[in-house]
């Protein structure tokens, strides 16, 4: 048994418009005032554009049904697009901070700054309300793919803040090398991100198990059916982006009919099921009695 869920690439479609129109943004706000810090935020943008289309591709490939080659779905491969877009992040990093580093060996003063900042927040105003959609879709519908997006674009909306801040005291001070050293601590704050989500895609994976709170879900409802004279060992659960996967051998009575036996594991996988809010469930039907003469 599993939920369904909608459609998700029409919000990797509105991530890829908003990577095309904020790049633009934030190329014009670089080209007006010269600003490394800008030259980055527009970089860190580029990279939201390449990780929207790997989303769509991901998910449009999540979606499909299981077949033969695939008789547990495609799900895992939303794990690919969140580990690419840590990938992409870190190398994003990695070019703001050559950048930044060069500047600051060469120096060069900042011009028409009202104007550039005006436009990069603009851009990052933008960016902060498809961040938020992404990230509470992926919520919603367990797809670590809109969340890993949402995410690489809160990083771009904390970059642009980082960026306005750094400009901004450049106005104030007149320390031109402020905008590079601001640029340099951009860089190592979304590197996080970046480690942060390769780490979670390689942990989905590597089948980990469900989350401590779905674990405790599936062990209430297990508590329940004991009371009804079952018993419960062999627990496995695993866990493809939105799709659970749980396997569990179910003690019954040997006295009982295979029509009781089986009615038993109907209820018991829809209750999980329930609970869970969508899964796969598979029961082993096993004697009690096997059991208790195995402790024995």
């Amino acid at each position: 048994m599993t939920g369904q869920r909608p459609n998700l690439t029409r919000y990797a479609w509105i991530a890829i418009a908003a990577a095309i129109g904020t790049i633009l943004l934030k190329l014009v706000a670089y080209l007006i005032t010269g600003s490394v810090g800008l030259l980055s935020d527009a970089v860190e943008s580029i990279t939201n554009l390449f990780g929207a289309v790997m989303a769509l591709w991901m998910l449009s490939l999540a979606a499909r049904a299981a077949d033969d080659k695939h008789p547990f779905g495609h799900g895992k491969a939303e794990y690919f697009s969140s580990g690419f877009e840590g990938v992409l992040i870190i190398l994003a990093a990695v070019g703001i901070a050559v950048a930044a580093i060069e500047r600051i060996i060469h120096p060069r003063p900042l011009e028409q700054v009202g104007i550039g900042l005006a436009v990069s927040i603009a851009a990052t105003g933008v960016n902060w309300v498809v961040a938020r959609m992404l990230v509470n879709a992926g919520r919603r519908y367990n797809s670590i793919t809109l969340e890993a997006d949402g995410r690489h674009l809160f990083a771009d909306v904390a970059t642009s803040a980082g960026v306005v801040a750094g400009i901004g005291l450049v106005a104030a001070t007149g320390w031109s090398v402020l905008d590079p050293i601001v640029a340099l601590l951009v860089s190592a704050n979304i590197t996080w991100t970046g480690i942060t989500l390769v780490r979670q895609s390689v942990d989905g994976l590597m089948d980990t198990v469900l989350p401590k709170e779905e674990q405790e879900a599936i062990e209430r409802v297990m508590a329940a059916f004991r009371a009804k004279g079952v018993e419960f060992h062999d627990l496995r659960t695993r866990q493809a982006a939105a799709h659970r996967f749980i396997a569990v051998h179910m003690l019954v009575p040997g006295d009982w009919t295979v029509h009781d036996a089986h009615h038993m594991a109907e209820d018991f996988e829809q209750e999980l099921d329930q609970a869970l809010g969508g899964a796969h469930i598979s029961t082993h039907l096993e004697p009690i009695e096997d059991e208790n003469s195995f402790h024995q």
